[in-house]
């Protein structure tokens, strides 16, 4: 269980007239970091009183976004009831869209994954997305049930900002990617789906969903790596996902590091798998499986060796460097690969550090992220969720 420090930015509760929509995100936060409390338990993590919580509680499960427990018995006195959120309650869209692919999700109010559709290309067009949003959207809402329908609390988009500025990376001329440039992708997804839009950085909103799903909910404060087609990341400070002003903080893509011939080159020209990509047609030919499937690249060959050996060794040094301005008390790598190719990542990394300079820097654990490809949508599909139902979203995550 997470400890006090854990969840004291959760805390802060009032018994005031005019602030139960407050408290209500307030009990539902609780009851989500925590996985299942009692109303004793809220009411001393929250420090409402106990008559409080009893209406609150009693009201949630009355709208379905609580569920009761199995009774817990003790030595004395009647059996303490947990109440855990309904899977049920609420259900939200998340949509990725990435350099290579686009995902849409429909996620349950714990974070399961209920439906999902996917789209690969050369580049992302805004038609060719607005088209998949809308296809995607209705076969995905199709199954549900009217009163299901009424439960979705919107879509949230995770993206990279300024998109028209990869054009050159991505191998594509800058007029296929100007339709980028003013298109408010908010309004135009909102239109197409009917659905109320928020929108984040794809790293940050990785990052988010560590921190609400993942090793976050024990981890105070840790650097977050996400491995994409570029190299993204995000910032969690003493149990707060922080965004910056533009929603850019914790890009640790643009870290400088000595590349291949020596120079210092951001990070995300060097270990990234847009590297990969270029390694596995140089030598095999096709890379479209690690787009097409990345749950599984049994298909692809050796190249990834050699990839995981050489994005460790740059990837250890902009740890060094991000470890050297904050103390974190871990360093989370994840990405959009399969689980195996994570956890052989994370260990050829620690092996990389071994052989640095560690003088000066704080002990800090280096971990696989938990979401691996799905980091990102979940985070999208996350803003709803939180802006609806979960405290201190201005905190959490910050619109573009």
């Amino acid at each position: 269980m997470p400890s006090t420090r854990d969840i004291a930015d959760l805390s802060g509760g009032a018994n005031q007239a005019g602030v139960r929509a407050h408290n209500e995100r307030l009990v539902l936060s609780l009851v989500r970091r925590h996985g299942a409390l009692s109303k004793a338990q809220v009411a001393r993590l929250s420090g409402l009183s106990a008559q409080t919580v009893t209406i609150i509680m009693r009201a949630l499960e009355q709208d379905g976004l609580l569920l009761r427990g199995a009774p817990v018995r003790g030595k004395v006195g009647q059996p303490s009831v947990p109440m855990l959120l309904n899977p049920d309650g609420a259900l939200s869209f998340g949509l990725k869209i990435g350099r290579r692919s686009a995902d849409l999700v429909l996620m349950d109010f714990m974070g399961e994954v209920r439906a999902r559709v996917r789209e690969t290309y050369i580049y992302p067009h805004t038609r060719a997305v607005l088209a998949f949003v809308q296809r995607g959207v209705a076969a995905l809402t199709a199954p549900l049930t009217p009163p299901a329908k009424g439960r979705i609390a919107g879509l949230g988009i995770a993206m990279p900002f300024e998109l028209w500025n990869w054009a050159e990376t991505l191998g594509v001329t800058a007029q296929q990617m100007d339709d980028w440039r003013g298109f408010d992708v908010m309004a135009e997804v909102s239109a197409v789906c009917g659905l109320p839009v928020f929108l984040q950085n794809d790293g940050t909103a990785a990052c988010g969903a560590e921190f609400l799903f993942g090793h976050g909910r024990a981890t105070g404060t840790y650097g977050y790596f996400s491995i994409g087609s570029f190299v993204g990341g995000g910032l969690v400070l003493d149990g707060r996902l922080v965004t910056g002003p533009t929603g850019n903080a914790g890009a640790f893509g643009t870290i400088r590091v000595a590349g291949p011939d020596g120079r210092r080159r951001p990070l995300l020209d060097c270990a990234s798998m847009r590297v990969l990509e270029q390694m596995v047609e140089h030598a095999e030919g096709a890379a479209s499986d690690l787009w097409d499937s990345p749950e599984d690249w049994s298909g692809i060959g050796p190249a990834v060796r050699t990839w995981v050996a050489q994005t460790a060794g740059y990837l250890s040094e902009a740890i060094l460097s991000a470890c050297s301005v904050l103390e974190f008390e871990a360093i989370i790598i994840d990405g959009n690969m399969p689980g195996d190719e994570r956890a052989a990542l994370v260990e050829a990394t620690v092996a990389a550090l071994a052989g640095q300079d560690m003088a000066g820097i704080r002990p800090f654990r280096l971990l696989a992220g938990s979401l691996g490809h799905d980091a990102q949508v979940l985070g999208g599909a996350s803003l709803p969720i939180i802006a609806r139902y979960l405290v201190d979203t201005s905190v959490l995550f910050k619109g573009a």
